[in-house]
C-alpha cells in the first residue's frame, strides 16, 4: 500500500475498512496469503458459502471449488494473477459448507505491497438466479422454436405417417426424453381402423419384438384421454406393475424411469393415439415438460384431423372419379371386357385344377408312405419273428431273413428320405456312428456327382461317436460334395475322410468361440479351383455366394456353419487358389457311450408287469395282428379295436388299461389323437403311445412333436417296441 504522507488528507481507520467490506453481504470478499489460505472474511462470504470467519482463517481457499479439481483450479488463479494481474473471472459450480453447489462468478487479484505481492483479494459473487432465470429463458424460446418448427411443418405435410413422425421427433426434443413414442389409430382405403406407431431416439427393433400397450393402470389414462401422465420413477408408481404376464417392462425393454404421456385428442372428442417419452434417469420431467407436450398433441390433433379430412374428401374424389371412368371404359370396352372376362375364368379354372392336382399329389404321398410304411411294418415284423424262431442249424434260412430285412431296411429309410424332401426337420440330436453314417451316404454321393468325379471315403479306425442330427449331418456332408462338385468343372477327386482329432489351448487362444477337447472331424476334399483368402473369409456369410446370379443362393456353408455350431462343433475352410478346398467339421465326442452300446445288444427284450393292459387301437388288420401279438409275446394282456369310436367304447368297459397304443391317421371321423383326448377324459392315469408312418400335422407342429407326446415310427421292430412300451409305461404322467 502506498503510505499516506499529506495529514491534511482524510483518511480510513481500518475499523472502518472492515465496516465496509463486511457491508457487501451479496459479495464474498476474501483475502489470501502467497499460498491461497485466507487472511480475511466478509459478512457476505458467510451468507454466500455458509463457513464462519474462525472455520476458514487459516484454511486454503480450495475448499470453495468443485470436489474433483480443488487444487487445481486454485494454483491456476494463482498462477493467472501473478502473470496477467487477474486469475479467474469465469463463470462455473462452486461448494458451499454443506456441500451444496451454486454458480458463481469471481476473480482472484494480488495484493501488493509496493512493488510485491503480498497476497490475493478473492471477490465472488452468487449467479444462480441468474443462471436459473437464463436457462428458464432458453428452455422457454426453444420449446417455442420446437414448437413453432413442428407448427410450420405439420401444417404443410400431408402424409400421416410422415405427420406423426414429426410430432415424435418434436415431443423427444421438446421434452429432453431419451425416446418416444406415437401409438395411434389409422384407417385404411377399406375404413378399417388399427394401430401402427413411430419412435425417436430408439431403433424400430426396441420395440417390434414386444406387443402393442394395452389398457393398463398406466396406459389407460392416456388412450382413454383422461389427461397427462407424468412420473418421477414409473416403477414406483403405484399404478405400475400389476399387470400379468410380466408385471412391468418386460426383459429387454428400452430402460423407463422417468415417464410423461399425454393424449391426442380431436375436435371430435376421439381419441387419437397417445405420446408417450421416456427417460432412463429418474426426475427428468417437470411442469414445463407437460406445457410443451399438451401445446404439441393440440398441433398434432389439429393436423392429423385435417389429413383425415382432407384423405377422406381424396378418397370420395377418387373413388367417384374411378366410378366415372369405369361406366365410361365399361361402355366403351364392354365387348373386349366380356371376353377378357371368360378368359380370366378359364385361366382361374385351370389354376383352380392345378391346384386340386398338387393337392391331390400331396395327399397321395402322405397316403402312399403311410401305406407304404404300413406294409413295411407287415414285412419287417413277420421277418423279425422270423428271425427270432428259426432254429439255429438253419443258416441259409437265417441268411435269407436277414437279407429280407436288409432290404426291407433300406426300404424304410428310402421312405423315410422321400417325406424328409416335403418338410423341415427339426434339430434331433442322437449318438451317431459317423463312420457308419459316411459310408451309407457314398453311393449317393456318388450318384449325384455324376461319373466325371471320383469318390473315396477314408475312415479313420476307433473314431469315436457323436451326437448329433443325422438327417442335418448328412444335409451338410451333401451341401459340401456339392459345392466341391461345382467347384470341379472338368472333373475331378472328392475325398471324405474321418478321424478323432483334439483342440488343444494354443489353438483356442486365437479362437475364441472353439473349446478345447476331442472331436470327431469330418473332411471333405476336393481338387477343384480352390478360394482365395478373402473368398474363405467371407465363405460361412448367409448369401455370399462365388456362383453366376441363378446358380446358387450362398446359404449352402451357412448352413452348414449354423448346423455344426449348434451341435457345439466347429468348422474350418483350408483352400489354395489352384489347389483345391478341404473343409473340416469338428463335432464333439460322446463320452461313455460304447460301454453302453455293448450292454444294450446283450440286455433281454423288457417284458410285461402283472396284469399290464393294453390296447391297440390300428385300421390295418395285419399290422394290428403283429402289434398284438408281439405285446402278448413279451407277457401284456392285450385288447384290440380297429378305429377310435370301437377303442373308445372299450375302454368305458375294461376295468383295466394301461396303454393306449394307437396309429395317428385312422379311420372313422377321429384320429388317433382326437380318440386320447377323448380317451384321457375318460381314464386320467392312461399313457399313450402313437404311431405312425406319415404323421402329418395331428401331433407334430412346426417339426416337433407335441410336448410329451410319445411317439414309435413305423416300421419298427419287435425290441423296438418292447423298449418303448416299457419306456412309456415306466415313465411320468402326463
Amino acid at each position: 500500500m502506498t503510505q499516506i504522507t499529506d495529514k491534511s488528507e482524510p483518511q480510513i481507520a481500518a475499523w472502518q475498512w472492515r465496516q465496509i467490506v463486511n457491508g457487501a453481504t451479496d459479495t464474498a470478499i476474501i483475502t489470501t496469503d502467497l499460498q491461497g489460505r485466507v487472511t480475511s472474511w466478509n459478512t457476505g462470504a458467510s451468507k454466500i458459502l455458509g463457513w464462519e470467519p474462525a472455520e476458514m482463517l487459516g484454511q486454503s481457499l480450495s475448499r470453495v471449488f468443485p470436489e474433483q479439481d480443488q487444487e487445481a483450479q486454485l494454483r491456476r488463479e494463482i498462477e493467472d494473477a501473478l502473470s496477467k494481474g487477474k486469475g479467474g473471472g469465469e463463470e462455473g459450480w462452486r461448494l458451499r459448507k454443506d456441500g451444496s453447489r451454486f454458480w458463481a462468478v469471481g476473480e482472484l487479484s494480488p495484493i501488493r505491497d509496493k512493488s510485491d505481492v503480498v497476497g490475493f483479494l478473492k471477490i465472488l459473487r452468487d449467479r444462480t438466479a441468474q443462471r436459473n432465470a437464463e436457462e428458464a429463458i432458453r428452455e422457454e424460446r426453444h420449446a417455442l422454436e420446437v414448437l413453432n418448427r413442428a407448427g410450420s411443418a405439420l401444417a404443410a405435410e400431408t402424409d400421416l405417417e410422415r405427420l406423426v413422425q414429426i410430432v415424435t421427433d418434436a415431443g423427444v426434443a421438446l421434452t429432453g426424453a431419451e425416446f418416444g413414442a406415437f401409438f395411434y389409430n389409422v384407417i385404411n382405403n377399406a375404413g378399417e381402423s388399427y394401430m401402427l406407431y413411430t419412435l425417436s431416439g430408439a431403433p424400430i427393433e426396441a420395440f417390434s419384438k414386444f406387443p402393442m400397450p394395452r389398457n393398463t393402470e398406466v396406459f389407460a389414462p392416456t388412450f382413454l384421454g383422461q389427461g397427462i401422465v407424468r412420473s418421477e420413477d414409473i416403477t414406483k408408481d403405484p399404478r405400475y406393475g400389476k399387470n400379468s404376464p410380466r408385471k412391468g417392462m418386460p426383459e429387454g425393454h428400452l430402460p423407463v424411469r422417468s415417464y410423461l404421456a399425454v393424449s391426442v385428442i380431436s375436435r371430435t372428442g376421439e381419441v387419437l393415439g397417445g405420446l408417450f417419452f421416456g427417460h432412463a434417469r429418474t426426475g427428468v420431467f417437470n411442469e414445463r415438460s407437460e406445457r410443451g407436450l399438451s401445446g404439441l398433441a393440440a398441433e398434432a390433433a389439429v393436423a392429423i384431423d385435417n389429413v383425415r379430412l382432407s384423405q377422406a374428401m381424396q378418397r370420395e374424389i377418387e373413388e367417384r372419379k374411378r366410378a366415372q371412368e369405369a361406366l365410361v371404359e365399361l361402355n366403351a370396352t364392354l365387348e373386349g371386357q366380356v371376353t377378357e372376362r371368360t378368359e380370366q375364368l378359364r385361366k382361374n379354372e385351370e389354376a383352380l385344377r392345378q391346384s386340386q392336382k398338387m393337392e391331390a399329389v400331396g395327399q397321395l404321398t402322405g397316403g402312399v408312405a403311410h401305406d407304404f410304411n404300413n406294409l413295411l411294418q407287415i414285412i419287417m415284423g413277420n421277418l423279425d419273428t422270423l428271425q427270432r424262431n428259426l432254429p439255429s442249424e438253419s443258416g441259409r434260412l437265417q441268411r435269407a431273413a436277414r437279407n429280407a430285412m436288409t432290404g426291407a431296411q433300406r426300404a424304410a429309410t428310402l421312405t423315410q428320405r422321400l417325406l424328409a424332401f416335403s418338410r423341415r426337420q427339426p434339430l434331433d440330436p442322437k449318438p451317431l456312428d459317423v463312420n457308419a453314417l459316411v459310408n451309407g451316404l457314398s453311393d449317393m454321393i456318388h450318384r449325384t456327382l455324376g461319373e466325371t468325379i471320383d469318390v473315396e471315403t477314408v475312415l479313420g479306425a476307433g473314431v469315436w461317436r457323436v451326437e448329433a442330427d443325422p438327417a442335418e449331418l448328412e444335409a451338410a456332408i451333401i451341401n459340401l460334395a456339392v459345392n466341391a462338385r461345382d467347384a470341379m468343372t472338368n472333373g475331378g477327386r472328392l475325398t471324405i475322410e474321418t478321424s478323432n482329432a483334439h483342440i488343444d489351448e494354443a489353438y483356442v487362444a486365437s479362437h475364441t468361440e472353439v473349446v478345447a477337447g476331442q472331436y470327431v472331424a469330418i473332411a471333405v476334399t476336393d481338387t477343384g479351383a480352390g478360394m482365395d483368402s478373402k473368398t474363405v473369409a467371407q465363405a460361412f456369410e448367409p448369401f455370399f455366394t462365388t456362383k453366376a446370379v441363378g446358380k446358387g443362393t450362398g446359404l449352402g456353408l451357412s448352413q452348414v456353419y449354423g448346423f455344426v455350431k449348434q451341435s457345439g462343433g466347429h468348422v474350418k475352410i483350408y483352400s489354395e487358389v489352384g489347389e483345391g478346398t478341404t473343409v473340416k467339421l469338428y463335432l464333439p465326442r460322446l463320452a461313455a457311450q460304447a460301454a453302453g452300446v455293448e450292454q444294450a445288444e446283450s440286455t433281454p427284450n423288457p417284458e410285461a408287469g402283472q396284469e399290464e393292459t393294453i390296447l391297440v387301437l390300428e385300421d390295418d388288420d395285419e399290422v394290428r395282428a403283429y402289434s398284438v401279438e408281439t405285446l402278448r409275446e413279451l407277457g401284456y394282456r392285450v385288447i384290440e379295436a380297429h378305429d377310435g369310436p370301437s377303442a373308445l367304447r372299450l375302454l368305458e368297459r375294461q376295468p383295466r388299461v394301461d396303454l393306449l397304443f394307437t396309429d395317428v391317421v385312422l379311420p372313422g371321423g377321429l384320429t388317433g389323437a382326437q380318440v386320447a383326448t377323448q380317451a384321457k377324459t375318460l381314464r386320467p392315469a392312461l399313457k399313450v403311445l402313437f404311431t405312425t408312418g406319415y404323421a402329418r400335422n395331428a401331433i407334430i407342429h412346426h417339426g416337433r412333436l407335441d410336448k410329451g407326446v410319445q411317439l414309435i415310427v413305423k416300421p419298427f421292430s419287435f425290441g423296438d417296441l418292447a423298449a418303448k412300451v416299457r419306456d412309456v409305461l415306466d415313465g411320468a404322467s402326463d
